[in-house]
């Protein structure tokens, strides 16, 4: 192996090092302030808003759930390619809507959580954090 190469090699650990320290502290502060007893208290309130504001939709937005659920059923990539891709998979929310309906600020994302209860929420997240 030359210099050059090898040396090319040591930076790239010294990135994939740095990246991962950057990542766990992220996470730690991350952790920190989610056990904080106001966040907690400010994030059940958002739970509960959500959904009640699913429950409020669902009447009129319970077809795309069921559309998504029977392209689930049939493997249809095709149908499941065309919805949200917003969602927050770690939490057990996908967003059962068309692509595109989020830029409308009338529709938040809109699915059911982990429970199977009907939810509403505005944001996504990525699912590899």
């Amino acid at each position: 192996m030359s210099a050059a190469e090898e040396e090319q090699r040591v930076q790239e650990a010294v990135r994939r090092h740095a990246r991962a320290r950057a990542f766990a502290r992220a996470e730690q502060v991350i952790s920190l302030l989610l056990a904080d007893p106001r966040v907690r208290e400010a994030r059940e309130r958002i739970e509960v808003a959500e959904a009640q504001l699913g429950m409020q939709l669902r009447a009129r937005l319970q077809p795309f759930q069921d559309r998504y659920d029977q392209a689930v059923r049939d493997g249809d990539a095709t149908r499941l390619a065309g919805i949200c891709p917003g969602k927050h998979g770690r939490w057990g929310r996908i967003c059962v809507l068309d692509d595109g309906h989020e830029t409308s600020l009338e529709q938040p994302h809109w699915g059911r959580n982990s429970q199977g209860q009907p939810i509403a929420w505005a944001g996504s997240a990525p699912d590899d954090w």
